[in-house]
């Protein structure tokens, strides 16, 4: 029996009214790679953190390596071997890299940048990261980012690792090269525990796989003996149904005609190129490519957040109506004036989506205040609103009012969603909807999509996840480079297919 790198007893940790953990004791062995899994909300985070020193548990105890510890700050979790890589990454943008990897170290300061830079290659060739010491943070893509923040904890000498949420936002090609990192590091002896939603991805990386519901430690089993049907039953508490319908509406009326639609990021890069497609109601219109090749900016231009080259064009056809209306050129609150009702859940749910230091009825009340005569004329709705939200979305919080900040990443989601899908629009636009979401309310959003399907609404999705959008969507969209590569029938496109799309123009442009 491997001996227990962490041993938690009878931990317990509350915020208010609100039990976050429940009388938790569990293991992670030495040398292992856990995953750690569950619904939003059911406090793998909070957990996590305790181990971090972000919080202090109200009861309980840790032992590490055998030895009880009292962990009340991030030294204290040093000092113990514990490094903790957060979702939300926490690096200073007009630092390097070595100074990112040394800032707070006491003791460090003497060293020579030449001797930290040597320190970080060391590393980075001992397990296959890629990274240049000198790098300004805010040139770094999202996985450069991830790579330093990894990169920082082992540098502080970190044995035991916890990476919340860490292929949230990477690519499969990334996400593929993390794993390999991550193997190196357990052949190297370290412990990894591994805080995701993705089911496919734990089967395929750890060793053993821990549960919890609702704050209760459920049970840990070995991920050879897992399957995508026995987590979920284990996560949920009832067996579920992992299929997602496809209903076949019979009147598709055109919703939007977008033509010749070209644009620049702020950075002068072309992220769209002469794109061309049409999105009819009663169908899921789903857009495939790898992160980065426009699919941000092909929903803001149609939601007027993106400037557009001469020459394109995205009319709206209104339920009702003969005539279209040419949305190029105008705002989003001129947009909404002429009645087109356009319902977009960004990919940055706090930075766009919602304000954090808002509860989620004041939230509610963001979507429309411009249709009364002030915003605190009608607060009775969004509360209702809210409530509603929060009863069909299972959103974990202490009060409507409570900061969404404050909030785990999947329930702030869920709030947004359903904020979206609830203004009733004509055109719904979704952008990784489910991304950071439990399998559960995954499968919720996907019955909610359906209805608004159903009702005749346009939905355009953007997914990461290839498998759901081949079950999910009537036509499927692929982006690459910006440019539109093909669009495909949902019902009958296979996987190799869209993979081929979605990697076409750039072996192209190689092959030349």
């Amino acid at each position: 029996m491997t001996e227990a790198a962490i041993s938690l007893k009878h931990v317990t940790k509350s915020f208010g009214s609100v039990i976050a953990n429940d009388d938790v004791t569990m293991e992670v062995r030495s040398g292992e790679i856990l995953a750690l899994l569950g619904e939003n909300g059911s406090g793998k985070t909070t957990l996590m953190n305790m181990l971090a020193g972000i919080y202090y548990p109200d009861h309980g105890s840790i032992s590490v390596n055998g030895k009880e510890v009292n962990i009340r700050d991030p030294r204290d979790a040093f000092a113990c071997g514990i490094g903790m890589v957060h979702q939300h990454f926490k690096l200073v943008d007009v630092f390097s890299a070595a100074e990112n990897v040394i800032i707070g170290i006491n003791g460090k300061g003497r060293l020579s940048h030449r001797q930290i830079a040597d320190a970080i290659r060391k590393i980075c060739d001992k397990y296959g990261f890629d990274i240049d010491p000198d790098k300004k943070v805010y040139d770094m893509s999202v996985s450069e980012k991830q790579t330093l923040e990894i990169v920082k904890v082992l540098y502080r000498g970190a044995d035991i690792l916890i990476l919340d949420e860490p292929t949230a936002v990477l690519t499969p090609q990334e996400t593929e090269k993390l794993f390999s990192v991550i193997r190196n590091m357990k052949k190297d002896g370290k412990t990894v525990i591994i805080i995701t939603h993705k089911l496919h991805e734990v089967l395929a990386i750890s060793d053993r796989v821990a549960i919890l519901r609702r704050g209760v430690y459920i049970d840990t089993v070995e991920t050879k003996d897992a399957t995508e049907q026995s987590l979920t039953e284990m996560m949920v508490g009832e067996k579920i149904e992992l299929n997602i319908d496809r209903p076949l509406v019979e009147e598709r009326p055109l919703r939007l005609r977008i033509e010749h639609l070209s644009c620049f990021n702020e950075e002068g890069i072309q992220k769209l190129d002469d794109v061309s497609f049409e999105a009819y109601g009663g169908e899921i219109l789903g857009i495939a490519g790898v992160s980065g090749n426009g699919q941000k900016e092909l929903l803001e231009a149609i939601a007027g957040l993106q400037v557009t080259m001469p020459g394109a064009s995205i009319v709206y056809n209104a339920p009702d109506t003969e005539e279209g209306a040419e949305l190029i050129g105008k705002t989003p609150r001129k947009i909404r004036e002429l009645g087109v009702h356009l319902s977009f859940v960004p990919e940055d749910r706090l930075g766009m989506g919602l304000v954090g230091d808002l509860g989620m009825s004041e939230n509610m009340m963001l979507k429309d205040y411009t249709r009364g005569r002030g915003i605190f004329t009608d607060k009775k709705k969004p509360k209702e609103l809210a409530e509603r939200i929060r009863k069909d979305l299972n959103v974990v919080t202490p009060g409507i009012g409570t900061p969404v900040r404050r909030l785990s990443g999947g329930n702030v989601q869920k709030v947004l969603v359903g904020r979206e899908i609830a203004a009733a629009p004509t055109v719904l636009m979704t952008a990784y909807a489910v991304r950071g979401l439990d399998i559960n309310t995954s499968y919720t959003i996907y019955q909610l999509l359906n209805e608004q399907k159903e009702a005749g609404v346009a939905v355009i999705y953007v997914g990461e996840d290839l498998d759901v959008l081949l079950e999910l969507c009537d036509r499927i969209l692929v982006l690459c480079g910006g440019r539109v590569s093909g669009i495909l029938d949902g019902r009958t496109a296979k996987k190799e297919e869209v993979g081929r799309l979605m990697t076409q123009m750039r072996k192209e442009a190689a092959d030349a």
